[in-house]
Formats: C-alpha cells, sequence, structure tokens
C-alpha cells in the first residue's frame, strides 16, 4: 500500500500482544484454510485469484509489489519487506457461464450440456515473520491450480465428459534474505497436493446399429508433486521496485484403475484397466514493477510466461466400435501462454486504499485442438478492489475480477466410433469474489 502502509512502522510497538487475542486471531485465520480450494478454470487452469487482494490487481505489480505475506505465492523475495509478524486469510467464491451450443453437424445426441461452472469457493492462509534485519521467513497454503465441471449427465458430449475435477493445493514454506536496501531475494519450496477425478459415459451401441443405454466410467487418484518458487527485488529508489519471480515445473503422476459399471461385451474387459496420467504443473516466470508516483497515486504493471506446451495428459477417454473397445489417456496438446497486466493503486485516504487491473492471457490451445476436458482460450481480466484499515495492525479487503474468454469453438471426433461433437462455448465468463485479513503483530 501507500500511506495506510506507513503504519506498518507502527508494528513493532504492538509485538506485546496479549497471548489470548494473539491465540484468537492465528485460530480464525487458520480455520479459513481449511476449506480444500477447487478452483474452476480461467484461460488455463493457473489461476491468479488465490483469495488476496491480487484479484482487484489482475495480478499488475504481482511480482514487486510486497504489501503483505501473500508475496509467498508471487514472489517470496517480497517478505524482506514485511516487519514483525503478519498474518493473512482470505477466501473467495469463483462462478460463471460455460455453456455449450451443440451445432447441427454434431452427430452425438443429446443436449447442450447446462452450465458446468457451478459456485466454487476457495481458500487461502500466509503467515510471515521478520527475524532480524536481513532474514524473514513464511509459510502459505493456497490453490492456484484446478478445474471443476460439470455437465448434464445426457448431454451431447458425455461420452467425452460429463464431470471432472483437478485441484491443487500449495504448501509453501518459504524465506527471503535482504542483501541490502536495494536488493532481496526469496526462495520457496512448494509441495503439491493434487486430486484428480473424472467421470464419462460409455457408448454401448457404436454407429447406432444397437438399442444399448450407456454404461458408465469413473476415474480417480490423488498424489503429490513438488517444486520451487524463486524470486528477486530490485529496488534502485524509494517508491521503485522492480520483480523478477519463478516458479518450477511440477510434475503430477496420477496412476489408478477404470471403474466401469454397466455389463457387455464392451465394457468387461475395461473395468479394473490401470491408466497412468503424466501431468505438468507449468514452470512460470513473471516481471513486475510497482512505482509509486506520490503519496496518492501508484502505477502497477506485470509480463508472465506459462510453460503450458509441457502440460501433458489431462484426462481419459473410452471409445467404442463394435468389435470391442479402448481406453486412452488424453494429450491437452497446449501451447504456452504470456500475460500482459497493468493496474493502479490510488489511496484516497490513510485508512482507505483502492485498486484497479486490466490483463490479457493468451490461448493455451488453438480452435482445432480444443476439447470439452478442458475448454480453455484467450481472456481478458478486468479486477477492482479496495482495503480498509480497521486501525494501524488489521486490514480488510474486498475485491472483484471479471475474466471474458468470449467464444470458443469445439470440434472433436472419436477414432473408432466416428462420433463427432461440434458446437461452441459462447460468451463464455468467470467472476471473482473475494475477501480476506490482514493482522500485524
Amino acid at each position: 500500500m501507500l500511506q495506510s502502509r506507513a503504519l506498518t512502522a507502527e508494528l513493532r510497538r504492538h509485538w506485546n500482544l496479549p497471548m489470548p487475542m494473539l491465540y484468537r486471531k492465528l485460530l480464525i485465520s487458520t480455520a479459513l484454510c481449511l476449506s480444500l480450494p477447487t478452483s474452476a478454470l480461467a484461460g488455463g487452469i493457473m489461476l491468479y485469484e488465490i483469495g488476496s487482494d491480487n484479484t482487484g490487481l489482475a495480478n499488475a505489480g504481482a511480482a514487486a509489489r510486497a504489501q503483505g505475506p501473500s508475496t509467498i505465492a508471487s514472489n517470496p523475495a517480497g517478505l524482506s519487506y514485511l516487519p514483525g509478524t503478519q498474518v493473512s486469510a482470505g477466501g473467495q467464491l469463483l462462478f460463471g457461464d460455460l455453456g455449450f451450443d451443440v451445432d447441427g453437424t454434431s452427430t452425438a445426441s443429446g443436449g447442450d450440456g447446462g452450465n458446468p461452472l457451478g459456485l466454487t469457493p476457495s481458500a487461502s492462509f500466509f503467515i510471515s515473520q521478520q527475524l532480524d534485519e536481513r532474514w524473514t521467513i513464511g509459510f502459505g497454503s493456497y490453490g492456484d491450480f484446478g478445474l471443476a465441471e460439470n455437465y448434464d449427465n445426457d448431454w451431447a458430449g458425455r461420452h467425452y465428459l460429463q464431470n471432472a475435477s483437478i485441484v491443487g493445493l500449495s504448501l509453501v514454506p518459504s524465506a527471503a534474505y535482504k542483501l541490502n536496501e536495494q536488493w532481496s531475494l526469496g526462495i520457496g519450496v512448494k509441495a503439491m497436493y493434487a486430486m484428480l477425478e473424472s467421470q464419462a459415459a460409455i457408448n454401448r451401441a457404436p454407429l447406432g446399429l444397437l438399442d444399448r443405454s450407456d454404461g458408465q466410467f469413473n476415474y480417480e487418484d490423488q498424489t503429490w508433486g513438488y517444486g520451487a518458487n524463486l524470486g528477486l527485488i530490485y529496488a534502485p529508489q524509494p517508491g521503485t521496485r522492480i520483480g523478477l519471480a519463478y516458479t518450477s515445473e511440477i510434475n503430477l503422476d496420477f496412476d489408478s484403475r477404470l471403474d466401469v459399471s454397466g455389463t457387455g461385451p464392451l465394457l468387461t474387459p475395461l473395468d479394473g484397466r490401470r491408466i497412468q496420467l503424466d501431468s505438468q504443473v507449468p514452470q512460470t516466470a513473471t516481471l513486475s514493477l510497482y512505482q509509486q508516483l506520490n503519496a496518492q497515486w501508484a502505477l502497477l504493471a506485470s509480463v508472465n510466461w506459462q510453460d503450458w506446451s509441457r502440460f501433458g495428459e489431462i484426462g481419459v477417454e473410452l471409445d467404442t466400435q463394435l468389435a470391442g473397445a479402448q481406453s486412452t489417456s488424453v494429450d491437452a496438446r497446449f501451447k504456452d501462454t504470456y500475460q500482459l497486466a497493468v493496474g493502479s493503486q490510488y489511496q484516497v485516504n490513510p485508512q482507505l486504499l483502492w485498486n484497479l487491473g486490466l490483463a490479457y492471457d493468451t490461448s493455451a490451445v488453438s480452435d482445432a485442438n480444443r476439447g470439452v476436458i478442458l475448454p480453455t482460450g484467450s481472456t481478458w481480466r478486468l479486477g477492482t478492489g479496495a482495503t480498509y484499515g480497521l486501525d494501524q495492525n488489521t486490514d480488510v479487503n474486498l475485491s472483484w475480477d471479471l475474466i471474458w474468454m468470449g467464444d470458443m469453438p469445439v470440434d472433436q471426433s472419436k477414432k473408432l466410433s466416428g462420433e463427432r461433437l461440434a458446437g461452441e462455448y459462447r460468451n463464455a465468463w468467470i467472476q471473482t469474489l473475494t475477501a480476506n485479513m490482514t493482522w500485524r503483530f
């Protein structure tokens, strides 16, 4: 923040809080983080919205702001700018419209599928502790990777997907070292607990030659993956910070068996079949600028790269013909994405800080390769929010953003059955509402 952050000069004086008050605040914060994140897709499945004030800035300046312990997620070097002990806890709600319109060229029977995106909650928790003039440590728990879809069971794309979710919960102990007044370095060790589940119908009457109802399969597994967050911040002069952050790739290796329901010669060989899915949470790099113009205004900007071309496999597909059936893993066929974000902060008064941000993300997939398992595309983000200082030790933030994906065509076919699904996600969008509090001791 700007002038409201000048209040942090008083933090040291309030270090000796009564222990019951300290415990109460920590318990409240911890309770918020116990809700496992289940994030919805947004131009890919790597989210900038993690239950922090970053939502209202559309990721602008994320690697350079260093305005609270949530900097653990965007640039751990920012911990060097946080005096005393700081705790931040937040929750958010995602909702949107991802309705699919089937066109006349589809050979698959069924409806449009309804809106697969429901209300999706998530939460985050961050804590930082300054050890001395050079060292600061911290810990973060948040969900920045995930997708959840729930289509109507009888929709036209049911043989591709009915319900799916992939969720990643990141646990990130971190540390920062302040070299001097200009340079700070940071590192975080990232452990991600990931869960995958997918359900789809199985066509027991390929080519429509037989009168048979659909079968059903379910695939689910859990795994751990590990990586690191690295960052540095350079402050050439007061009010100017340039941040560079890098997150490493995380391998998620899912290995489970199909659970098939229904009977018949097409289904029996599939039940219990083992399938391995090798996915990679992409490595990312972010370059950010925070520039304070005067006592009221600051400008922020970010350029971000995400290595989606190595994402790998995103799900399971079953295909049938009269002579039998096969199961395969589905490669995402993604490409790298880039984001450009700009934003501003305005100090309305000593208690109130207003945020505004705008960002554009390129698409991780071409129109020809897009499927219903992960229907991502290019996105525009518009975010705004406000932080209000309840007192010199406590801030509350409310933020909102709109993620606009527009129209996303789909045209995919199964090799064995020849079943074709064609149509378009029209005017697709997601909105995020975020609330978080920060306590300083």
